[in-house]
């Protein structure tokens, strides 16, 4: 996979691209990651890239010029021309303004073959580049944050890791929060829980017992389906815990049901 971010602080991501799974996979040749400079593509004496909004406001808006030229010298084409021959390359447009990013959206980017990363600075984005150059616009959450370099380099490592052979463990990405119900078979017999679109069921390790605090006897009891029945039941506990809404977007089935009852009347 091929990844562009086009970027007024190039230096910002010398730390994000050169640690971890990120790092590993450019070494390995799996991911190609070219930061871009968009200053280089502002040609007046002092390199301007932002300007005032037309109809007044407060701060100052990137303009289009260099964003357009910076893309387009890449030779991914037009947004026009990469929907007609369903390319397998998108330009986002990192925006408050954009879909929400998630698991999903990163499953779906990582089957692409190229993707370009635009930052977003200051006030916004001229309007054009969203409407007429990027195929998508995508934010991290619901807050506001100074640019587009932070939710980049996030996209970035959750597409990556989803790369075949990123990670040391590929099943590992298959059971964690937010991913869809897939779970791992080892050695014939189902031993591990998928998320299912919860969020992950808790983990423990050595030594069993650390300040008083004991690691579930189920947990090291050998009992696959005992060991299934508790993280699932975790994980469902935990979701209502902390993200009830998930509840709403997952498919549940009878058990999961009988568990939350459980759940709700041992909290009541």
């Amino acid at each position: 996979m091929k990844i562009d971010i086009v970027t007024i602080f190039p230096d910002f991501f010398r730390g994000p691209l050169d640690y971890g799974i990120i790092r590993r996979a450019r070494e390995a040749g799996l991911a190609t990651i070219t930061v871009h400079d968009l200053r280089a593509f502002a040609h007046d004496r002092h390199r301007t890239v932002d300007d005032r909004p037309f109809g007044g406001g407060e701060g100052m808006v990137l303009k289009p010029e260099p964003i357009f030229e910076c893309v387009e010298g890449l030779g991914v084409g037009s947004r026009e021309e990469r929907l007609a021959r369903s390319s397998k390359t998108s330009v986002v447009l990192l925006s408050a303004q954009g879909k929400q990013f998630d698991q999903s959206v990163a499953a779906e980017l990582v089957t692409l073959e190229r993707i370009v990363l635009i930052c977003g600075r200051y006030e916004g984005v001229d309007e054009r580049v969203g409407r007429y150059l990027a195929d998508r616009e995508l934010s991290i959450g619901d807050y506001v944050l100074s640019g587009g370099e932070l939710g980049s380099a996030v996209i970035v490592d959750c597409v990556t890791r989803l790369i075949p052979g990123a990670v040391g463990n590929e099943a590992s990405t298959r059971q964690e929060s937010f991913t869809a119900n897939q779970p791992v078979t080892v050695e014939g017999a189902n031993s591990t829980c998928g998320s299912g679109g919860l969020l992950d069921y808790p983990h423990y390790t050595r030594p069993a017992e650390f300040r008083g605090m004991a690691v579930p006897e189920v947990l090291a009891s050998g009992n696959h389906d005992e060991i299934r029945r508790w993280r699932r039941r975790s994980a469902l506990e935990k979701t209502l815990r902390n993200r009830p809404d998930l509840l709403q977007e997952t498919a549940l089935s009878d058990e999961d049901k009988k568990l939350l009852a459980q759940n709700q009347g041992e909290e009541n």
